[in-house]
């Protein structure tokens, strides 16, 4: 059992005015978190990239400090004098673009900032992991109990895993005051991950096929997600996991949703990911010759099929956690991304993939048919 110093309690955690350092506050989740903070009367700090993100940063209330989770100088510079730090930035993406810096940002840098934030003393320190360090659960729904090793299903998912396992779990067996929480599937106005591609396809009329219509996610609205990482640092245990996860859909549910909220037809051909799997090392080999978008990865396509479902009762029993329904939060998100939509069609190599994918799937069909007559 860790025996933790005395300035990890209560009464020294909850000092007026608060003060929080952020890393990956200019990131989908990061924004919400930050107004969030502000809107409590904390004073945040948080890091920064480049001037584009001091403006945002600034605009939100936030003060930034300049530089990346690397960079040791700078995370001593906004950690001093914080009670809490919220470790979000990450590196995520399906495909290989960019995959060489998945584990300098989401295994060394948050080596650097957990580290750093346990020797300079701050009483508390949320780091934001993910459902995903569980792999495909293979419908089975999860809790913060259980494990799952290689082999994993994207670099994403790998360099998340080693991060938890083998970065923020042995340091709180040293002492330090990290609070662990897991989202799962994060949706909401302003998504870029692989399910906001896909609602942008669907509300631009350019989701004819649904491959891997079983895929299987839990969903939770952004603003959900950024609450129960305060009701973590507020009222989550020290050395504890708190998964952050809505209700379970497969994608042929959620675009049914899509259609019923946005009054457009649901996607009428569903190609099993049974069908598509085998041909994810031909999208690996595209990859190579166009900028495929996530959706039509060779990672993406090896993850049709996987469920990443997990239960969230212990942050409702023990933070207080509640998401909202979720026809209500993805009837805001649809409306909003109706209001922004692209006045351009998608790219000649979003089109070339999907013709590319239907094919080989089709010609795999009328074989299987073949050879079962």
């Amino acid at each position: 059992m860790v025996a933790y110093p005395s300035l990890n309690t209560q009464a020294h955690f909850w000092r007026y005015p608060m003060k929080a350092f952020v890393t990956g506050g200019s990131g989908f989740i990061g924004r919400h978190l930050i107004r969030k903070l502000i809107a409590r009367g904390y004073k945040v700090r948080a890091l920064s990239r480049s001037i584009n993100s001091d403006v945002l940063l600034r605009q939100m209330g936030a003060e930034p400090i300049r530089g990346h989770i690397n960079d040791l100088p700078a995370l001593r510079e906004g950690m001093q004098g914080c009670q809490v730090v919220f470790h979000l930035a990450a590196w995520y993406r399906l495909g290989k673009r960019g995959a060489a810096q998945a584990e300098r940002i989401n295994v060394r840098g948050t080596r650097n900032v957990l580290q750093t934030a346990f020797q300079t003393g701050v009483p508390k320190i949320i780091y934001t992991s993910t459902i995903a360090v569980f792999g495909d659960t293979r419908g089975q729904l999860v809790d913060e109990t259980y494990y799952k090793g290689a082999p994993f299903l994207s670099e994403y998912d790998r360099t998340k895993w080693l991060a938890h396992y083998r970065v923020a779990l042995p340091l709180i067996e040293q002492g330090a005051p990290i609070i662990i929480t897991m989202p799962g599937g994060v949706y909401g106005p302003g998504d870029t991950s692989v399910i906001g591609e896909m609602l942008s396809l669907f509300l631009q009329g350019r989701l004819n096929i649904l491959p891997g219509p079983e895929t299987t996610l839990t969903y939770a609205h952004v603003d959900d997600i950024a609450e129960g990482h305060i009701l973590a640092a507020e009222k989550g245990k020290i050395g504890e996991s708190y998964i952050l996860a809505g209700p379970a859909r497969s994608l042929g549910e959620m675009t049914q949703l899509w259609a019923q909220l946005s009054g457009m037809q649901a996607p009428r051909i569903h190609i099993p990911a049974a069908v598509l799997r085998p041909f994810a090392p031909l999208m690996g080999i595209l990859e190579g010759l166009v900028d495929l978008p996530m959706s039509f990865t060779e990672e993406a396509v090896r993850s049709l099929g996987a469920t990443y479902i997990a239960r969230s009762d212990k942050a409702r029993a023990e933070l207080g956690w509640e998401p909202r329904p979720l026809e209500e939060g993805m009837a805001e998100t649809v409306s909003s991304m109706l209001a922004t939509l692209p006045s351009t069609h998608p790219t000649d190599q979003r089109q070339r993939a999907a013709i590319i994918l239907l094919i080989a799937a089709l010609l795999t069909m009328l074989w299987l048919r073949d050879r079962e007559s």
